[in-house]
């Protein structure tokens, strides 16, 4: 195979956490594609010398394509996506818009600290037993759907992630996801927001359920619901993996 493709995960933004892999990734490429805020976490040294594409938001189509195009041309090409490439990212449309390409292009995804590991690390420990991960964007998936697997996941007491909370154009998604969750689960549960994790505009807060501030939720915010099980060590959001309920009795 003559072209290559990366889709490189950037972590939550902070050079501290873009790993080797990435960083070599990104000085090995010719040209950098991505959204435009993303194109801007990368560290200035990583792109001297390299040609720049980026487009703004909900051009991500527009912008694999090029993407694509771009690394058929023959220059070694890398995405750039926030997190996890993996994880409500860019790696999955890549392969479904290169599948006929797939016998000359070489595609490879580079993973990174996804948004959901950051925001745990900051509140604590509380994804150490089962839990689900939903986007409440639906902007590609019926709320109908989102809302059955809310439902799911709550009534299975599942600890909750969401992504994609709230925007500019969405903004009763994340009142209705609680209001849902609310109705199985403790109004005591803890309930965490990560705005901007390792950012410089970061902010960590915790909340119960029944006290938690729709208003302080932005595009930028990762919220964590704990479970039946979950509660506070000191100002830390934590659940039980049942260590001391087994070996400590």
């Amino acid at each position: 195979m003559g072209s290559s493709l990366k889709v490189v995960g950037l972590g939550p933004g902070d050079s501290a956490l873009l790993t080797p892999q990435a960083q070599k990734a990104i000085t090995d490429a010719d040209v950098i594609v991505g959204y435009t805020l993303y194109v801007d976490l990368v560290p200035e040294e990583l792109k001297e010398g390299k040609e720049l594409v980026s487009t703004g938001m909900m051009g991500e189509m527009a912008r694999c394509e090029k993407a694509i195009e771009i690394a058929l041309s023959g220059k070694s090409t890398v995405v750039v996506c926030s997190g996890d490439p993996g994880i409500y990212a860019m790696s999955g449309l890549i392969y479904e818009l290169a599948e006929e390409h797939l016998d000359t292009l070489e595609i490879e995804v580079v993973a990174g600290i996804p948004a959901l590991s950051a925001a745990s690390a900051l509140l604590g420990a509380p994804l150490m037993h089962d839990f689900a991960v939903i986007s409440l964007s639906d902007l590609l998936t019926e709320w109908d759907i989102i809302e059955k697997r809310l439902k799911a996941a709550a009534e299975a007491d599942f600890v909750i992630v969401l992504y994609n909370p709230k925007s500019k154009r969405r903004d009763w998604q994340i009142g209705k996801a609680l209001e849902i969750v609310g109705t199985v689960r403790d109004a005591g549960t803890p309930v965490g927001l990560v705005k901007s994790a390792y950012r410089k505009e970061q902010e960590v807060k915790v909340f119960s359920l029944n006290s938690f501030d729709i208003e302080q939720v932005d595009m930028l915010s990762t919220i964590i619901i704990g479970n039946s099980t979950t509660r506070m060590i000191g100002q830390n959001i934590v659940t039980p993996r049942g260590y001391l309920k087994k070996y400590r009795k």
